[in-house]
């Protein structure tokens, strides 16, 4: 377990809570305005924070820019490329816009970043552009929380872990989840910034003796034919899936719950609130699973908070 409690730290996550939360409360009527800097991880986690929120009582307002599989290199080189040459197609990847145009759309309170997740078990990969991106961040928005989006591990089943490569020796998903897990908290250590805890979340249901997924060993997909799929009870990952009459497997991108549990930890992270009193699920979720969803998604972020003492509110 990687410790910062420091005195210092504290101070300055202290503060940080303060701030934001008197801001919140000296303007009740805006709605909190969240800007991603992300991927597919960071839409796949908020498909239902808007739902959410809307039930929750809070507005929200969305900005992102996302390139799919980016990770944090790519989005400096991308933010690089535009301050030597604001011309320059390559600084202009996010709809022909610049990542400084975007932020200076309006006044953002929480700014999100997060490594790509093939990389995200390497530290090494996280420096400098982390920092990099930090700073440009708070030079555009001073007032703005930067966060850390700790992306989730693959499925348990998944055939990619040998593709996890540079610093990282990721064997299998636990493997994949410790080395993540270390790598954000130890950056988020040397920016003095918060974790929206998604992959602690992902990890705790994958590890449940109850509610983990656990593959179909009676399911062969070389001999499968349309519509057959095995049984995928509980996972948080697409999984098996037929891509018109040929079979396709996705062990990194979340599904429906897993959308759905990547929401209720945005939720209870920004909002500082339980989200186990939302109705609001997604149609693909049974009510058991989706009742379980949400006390994890407000025990992983209470623990973060208990352990760390920050937390941004409404």
């Amino acid at each position: 377990m990687i410790k910062r409690n420091s005195f210092v730290f504290f101070l300055v996550l202290l503060s940080v809570e303060v701030a934001f939360t008197q801001s919140r409360n000296n303007d009740s009527e805006r709605p909190l305005r969240l800007f991603m800097i992300g991927n597919s991880f960071s839409q796949n986690a908020s498909k239902y924070l808007p739902e959410l929120s809307k039930e929750g009582g809070h507005a929200l307002v969305i900005g992102r820019a996302e390139i799919g599989g980016s990770s944090l290199q790519r989005h400096w080189d991308h933010a690089e490329a535009s301050e030597q040459n604001p011309d320059d197609p390559k600084g202009k990847p996010y709809g022909g816009k610049s990542l400084k145009t975007l932020l200076a759309e309006r006044t953002w309170d929480v700014v999100t970043i997060q490594q790509a997740s093939i990389l995200s078990g390497d530290v090494e990969t996280y420096r400098p552009y982390a920092r990099k991106l930090y700073e440009y961040v708070k030079k555009l928005q001073p007032n703005a929380t930067v966060v850390f989006h700790e992306t989730w591990a693959y499925r348990t089943d998944s055939k990619d872990f040998s593709r996890i490569t540079q610093g990282d020796s990721a064997k299998n998903a636990q493997q994949m989840w410790e080395h993540l897990r270390a790598a954000y908290h130890t950056i988020a250590d040397e920016l003095s910034i918060p974790i929206i805890p998604n992959g602690d979340a992902f990890w705790r249901i994958n590890s449940s003796s109850k509610w983990a997924y656990k593959a179909d060993n009676q399911f062969d997909p070389r001999q499968a034919t349309s519509p057959s799929l095995p049984d995928q009870t509980h996972s948080l990952h697409v999984g098996y899936w037929w891509n018109k009459d040929k079979l396709a497997f996705d062990s990194h991108h979340a599904n429906a719950a897993g959308c759905y549990l990547g929401g209720l930890v945005w939720y209870s992270f920004l909002f500082g609130e339980s989200p186990v009193k939302l109705t609001y699920r997604p149609a693909e979720v049974d009510a058991a699973f989706a009742r379980q969803l949400k006390k994890t998604a407000w025990k992983t972020v209470k623990n973060e908070k208990k352990k760390y003492r920050y937390v941004v509110s409404h």
